[in-house]
């Protein structure tokens, strides 16, 4: 990244987030073990056929810009994985796993400039 090309690129992580569940539990959200979804950049990439709760993804939602993002590996963001469905009477839980970094480039992603080097 130090190429002054990409002077403006920053890096997220690709997200798969997949339901866990206790064998034989019974799921209230409708979901079923092994069912995921991909976070790639700002979009979300469902299997063809294959749903998910809204309930379930509100809960999600406000984690999966943080787990994109570089951690350091004392930070809880890097180490807790796992999420619980938002209904308390079911025992499934989301699995955030982190996949391979994608390069993005700032004048792609906004409108917004970014300041001159000597403002920052």
């Amino acid at each position: 990244m130090a190429d002054a090309a990409f002077a403006d690129s920053f890096e997220l992580y690709d997200l798969r987030v997949e339901v866990i569940a206790p064998p034989g539990a019974v799921i209230q959200c409708n979901a079923k073990p092994g069912d995921s979804f991909e976070v790639r950049g700002e979009m979300l990439h469902f299997p063809p056929g294959q749903g998910f709760s809204m309930y379930s993804l509100a809960a999600l939602l406000p984690l999966l810009p943080a787990k994109q993002r570089a951690t350091v590996p004392n930070d809880w963001m890097s180490t807790d994985a796992e999420v619980a469905c938002p209904d308390p009477h079911c025992p499934t839980r989301f699995r955030i796993i982190r996949l391979g970094k994608r390069v993005f480039r700032h004048a792609e992603t906004t409108a917004v400039p970014l300041p001159p080097k000597d403002a920052a």
